[in-house]
């Protein structure tokens, strides 16, 4: 009767005995205790003063580097002529006081830094958080376990509240997700746009001031020096930023520290009376006075509050209260005070806003200033780079991006990644920049409109964090983003004044890898849904019996697969095609989720399918967008010891009436866990400590004297069964393991529109033969490699 009963098994149901995926009917409630704790280890942590203190500091290396940099250039696109009234540069210095208040202060560092991902900054961040609390992820692999992790951390509303109403709106329709997933797209393009343009102008604007020292030398020697600096920028990143990133801190606050020192002296020096553009009515004066020409040149004024976004995109894994602390104490001040003292030097020396940060200078502190200059514009552009790569790395964990090589370059710090393949695109693009373009105007205005895009999509998304996430009052959502849309449109409108003289070039480099990333998005959900909808049914896979209607030869058969559930495709045409098949066959699944990490303990989801003479199993591996696959042999490893411990636990629980109480959750320690491993003599090991399992996930138990008394409360004949298939298992891997992996390609239907066609054929196609195979990214050697091919149109 038993025998009968599994017979009827459904992969997709709720009621699968065999399945790890239904313990939470065998389990009473978890440790709420120890569940609590654990998922406070990533929350922000109230730390003491001292560490707070030392947290700001180091932040201002990463966080700031950009935003720093900024005096270097900010006058001289503004006023890229001459300066025709006093009264102007008073006017353009309100407007920069404003700027920074409205935008790094209030926005950003008080507001827009606190919806970060468990520490994480930036679109994709603001996007995976959004995903959690609504159903807008286009590709939809994910199952309510997911949902249990201690990482995955979402609120809940009333159904009939106004963030309820929201989130039913944006999933009604297919197209509002590819919407927002566009808008996604477009933000993090402007990024990167970031990341080749912040190098270009920073060290082109610090190289800068050899030529003021030296008037005769031609713009060309300039550009030569900056070139070389970004070649030996982009040469290094390979080697990281681990052994030399404790010198950004102090090179970026010493740089403070010099440009707020120099801008009281200037201030002192020159003319005190610039201090009265702290009243707003001189920005009203400025534009009056000045028409077109002033409205235009917020183009220039914009650039005062560059690095914004990257302060978000960089925020890492610093408290939101040491960043604040940072900001308020060093940045905001030293900024101001830089800001002011050239107004004033200006306000006297009009003819040089050519090179207004140089020539107000001290001429006994010039050339220490110019190597502390130069420096900063180095950390800055690091900064950025690095940014670049860790939005690269979420992009392609969402599967928004082509698989490219990602380098973990520190053993201490998870987010110091280096992406060879972007790294090399980032520097070809950031010297054909630096060398192309004559004046350095025509790089801030294509800075600035790289900035002001990203600014914007940001202020987007936040309004549906504080709706869906934060559940703020419609009337606060409302406040927040009708100010923020009112100053970056403002700036917006500036900027596409400009797009002729340069503001074009992060509109191309923004298009050419939307498209790319769009195209790959649009096959990799094409290739889903294709899997989703061809999967076998289980009724044909039990109705082949145990040996699946082939030869079962000794061994373990890994099936690749993107599905969560349900058997693909490709196993099928892999049998039809083939006279034999592996003693036990494990489909798994690789699949990353919308949080940040995927603690190591909770990576692996276990599960049989059909019944236990079929020796087919189910290992779901989920990650993180910021965490990576390591090229060693961990994967297999812990996959082979979930799997075993699975078969261990799955006997526990045959003995079990729903009246024992096991409290699985959480209670996991690493000797209860090889106790579980060791027993009967099988030698197998794990180095995970702890864990907080949601109710589908590999849970042990307690303690080995718990893991006894479940044994024998199961019975001496599960107990004796259990040994034999552990040992079946066992004899299967020492026989071989070999790695199944689905070479699916797409093809469109031939009464496609064109645009399919070059998108499919051409464009995926090609990105598909230059992106890295999944057997390099799983580490799979050649030997033990078996690729299935098929194709499929769309």
């Amino acid at each position: 009767m038993e025998m009968a009963s599994r017979v009827q098994i459904d992969e997709e149901s709720n009621n699968n005995k065999g399945s790890m995926w239904v313990l939470d009917q065998k389990i009473d409630q978890p440790m709420e205790e120890e569940a609590g704790r654990l998922r406070n280890v990533y929350r922000e942590k109230k730390s003491s003063a001292l560490l707070l203190l030392r947290l700001a500091f180091q932040s201002l290396g990463v966080v700031y580097g950009d935003l720093g940099t900024s005096p270097l250039y900010v006058f001289y696109n503004t006023f890229p002529g001459k300066i025709e009234d006093p009264e102007d540069v008073v006017g353009a210095l309100s407007l920069i006081i404003y700027s920074l208040t409205l935008i790094p202060l209030l926005k950003y560092v008080f507001i827009v830094c606190k919806a970060n991902d468990n520490g994480q900054g930036g679109t994709f961040a603001l996007y995976s958080l959004l995903c959690r609390h609504a159903k807008i992820k286009t590709i939809p692999n994910q199952h309510r376990t997911d949902e249990e992790l201690t990482t995955y951390i979402r609120s809940t509303f009333h159904e009939k509240s106004f963030a309820a109403k929201t989130k039913r709106w944006l999933e009604r329709h297919v197209s509002r997700k590819n919407a927002l997933l566009i808008l996604v797209l477009v933000g993090t393009c402007m990024v990167i746009g970031d990341g080749i343009l912040t190098p270009a102008i920073s060290v082109l604007s610090a190289v800068g001031g050899i030529k003021v020292d030296h008037p005769g030398m031609s713009n060309g020697v300039v550009v030569i020096v900056a070139v070389v600096i970004l070649v030996g920028l982009f040469s290094l990143q390979h080697h990281g930023t681990d052994k030399v990133s404790w010198l950004f801190a102090p090179i970026v606050l010493l740089w403070f520290l010099v440009i707020g020192g120099i801008g009281i002296y200037n201030i002192w020096n020159y003319d005190s009376s610039v201090l009265r553009a702290f009243s707003p009515v001189y920005i009203y004066r400025y534009f009056k006075r000045r028409g077109k020409s002033g409205w235009t040149s917020l183009g220039g004024v914009m650039l005062s509050i560059t690095g914004t976004e990257a302060l978000f995109a960089d925020l890492a894994h610093f408290p939101v209260s040491a960043v604040q602390i940072a900001f308020t104490v060093v940045v905001f001040p030293c900024l101001l005070l830089a800001y002011s003292g050239q107004a004033a030097y200006l306000m006297n020396n009009r003819d040089h806003v050519l090179d207004a940060f140089y020539r107000s200078i001290p001429d006994s502190i010039y050339w220490p200033v110019f190597i502390i200059a130069t420096a900063a514009a180095i950390v800055a552009s690091q900064a950025t780079i690095s940014a670049t790569f860790s939005i690269i790395k979420q992009a392609l964990a969402l599967g928004c991006f082509p698989r490219v090589k990602v380098v973990h370059t520190s053993k201490k710090f998870l987010g110091q990644i280096y992406v060879p393949d972007i790294n090399w695109i980032l520097m070809v693009l950031c010297i054909a920049v630096t060398a192309g373009f004559k004046k350095q105007s025509q790089i801030g205005n294509a800075y600035g409109t790289a900035v002001v895009i990203v600014m914007l999509v940001t202020t987007l998304l936040m309004t549906l964090i504080m709706i869906l996430v934060w559940r703020c009052h419609w009337i606060l959502v409302l406040l927040f983003t009708g100010l923020s849309l009112v100053v970056e449109c403002t700036y917006f409108s500036a900027v596409l004044f400009k797009v002729d003289q340069g503001g074009w070039v992060p509109l191309v480099i923004a298009a050419a890898f939307l498209l790319i990333m769009y195209v790959w998005h649009y096959g990799t959900l094409k290739r889903y849904e294709f899997e989703m909808h061809s999967k076998v049914s289980m009724a044909w896979i039990l109705g082949l019996g145990p040996s699946l209607g082939l030869v079962r030869v000794p061994g373990i058969g890994l099936v690749y697969t993107e599905l969560a559930s349900g058997v693909p495709h490709i196993f099928s045409h892999f049998i039809t095609n083939l006279p034999a098949i592996h003693s036990a066959v494990v489909f798994v699944c690789v699949k990353y989720l919308p949080v940040y990490t995927v603690p190591e303990e909770e990576r692996f989801l276990v599960k049989r399918i059909g019944p236990k003479n079929f020796h087919m199993f189910r290992c779901v591996a989920r990650y993180g967008y910021k965490d990576l696959h390591k090229k060693d042999d961990d994967f297999e490893k812990k996959l082979f010891d979930s799997l075993f411990l699975f078969v261990r636990l799955e006997s526990m629980m045959e003995g079990c009436s729903d009246s024992d109480e096991y409290s699985l959750y959480g209670q996991q320690t690493g000797r209860s866990r090889d106790g579980l491993l060791n027993n009967n003599g099988n030698t197998f090991s794990s180095n995970i400590d702890s864990t907080n399992s949601s109710v589908d996930s590999i849970v042990p138990v307690r303690s080995p004297t718990h893991a006894n008394f479940t044994v024998r409360s199961s019975g001496q004949a599960s107990s004796q069964t259990e040994a034999d298939e552990l040992e079946f298992l066992n004899s299967c891997r020492d026989a071989g393991v070999v790695h199944i992996l689905g070479n699916t390609v797409v093809r469109a239907r031939r009464d496609a529109r064109f645009y399919k066609k070059i998108a499919i054929d051409y464009v995926y196609a090609f990105l598909r033969k230059i992106c890295r195979e999944n057997s390099v990214i799983f580490n799979v050697p050649h030997e033990s490699l078996l690729n299935v091919g098929q194709i499929f149109y769309v």
